[in-house]
């Protein structure tokens, strides 16, 4: 039975059809080796963790968590005596999602919509905990998730198939209002379209958005797509 791992909108754990029950500190452990792609050092991992603790408490939570996680009767980490990291056998939300963002931008053949939709409906990074750890794996995960979308938006835009890129931006701006990359790409797809008035009401928009909430004016890359007057 498959063992399968979620991550992006909460942690789950399941085997087959059911439900592992884990306690936090091996929750912990195994989500932070979830997002490595290769066994890391156990003193590592144990640093990493519990940051507060002495080497000799880190590294007994750490065979702590590691016990715990041998109970619920299916592999999910794979130790020795200096490495750890996640079984083969799990599958993991978020690697799913990191592949398929990749396959995206890569852009050599024509792209898998299945990958697309990946991409589209992944979620936040366990959004209720707030380890340290966790805010360069958000935003990296973030990061690649939205550039996934807006090259696939691009290609889209090139092939004149403009409705598909307002649902498939707008969808992203719901998460990242303020994203100029994201408005400049949707601007070009209203003027492409003949559509000037949408494009300047857009524009406004989201300059009159970014200044309330930022203090902040568009940059000139934006400020250039449209005529003089709607600035």
């Amino acid at each position: 039975m498959q063992v399968r791992l979620t991550l992006l909108d909460g942690f789950e754990l399941t085997h087959g059809q059911e439900r592992v029950s884990l306690p936090l500190g091996a929750q912990r452990l195994v989500a932070f080796l979830a997002l490595h792609d290769r066994p890391l050092l156990r003193i590592h991992v144990a640093g990493a963790l519990w940051l507060d603790a002495t080497e000799e408490r880190s590294c007994a939570n750490l065979r702590s968590a590691l016990w715990r996680l041998r109970q619920p009767g299916c592999a999910i980490v794979e130790a020795t005596s200096t490495h750890v990291g996640l079984s083969h056998e799990v599958v993991v939300d978020v690697r799913e999602l990191v592949g398929a963002a990749r396959r995206l931008l890569d852009g050599i053949d024509e792209p898998d919509l299945a990958d697309l939709e990946e991409a589209r409906r992944a979620g936040e990074l366990l959004p209720d905990w707030y380890d340290d750890w966790l805010h360069t794996e958000r935003e990296r995960i973030r990061q690649l998730r939205l550039h996934a979308i807006e090259q696939f938006a691009e290609r889209l835009l090139d092939a004149g198939r403009y409705g598909q890129v307002f649902d498939l931006l707008l969808g992203a701006l719901r998460r990242d209002p303020l994203r100029e990359s994201s408005h400049r790409l949707l601007l070009r797809a209203h003027l492409a379209e003949g559509n000037s008035s949408e494009a300047i009401r857009h524009y406004r928009a989201y300059r009159d958005r970014l200044k309330a909430d930022l203090g902040l004016e568009p940059s000139p890359r934006i400020v250039e797509l449209l005529p003089a007057s709607a600035s």
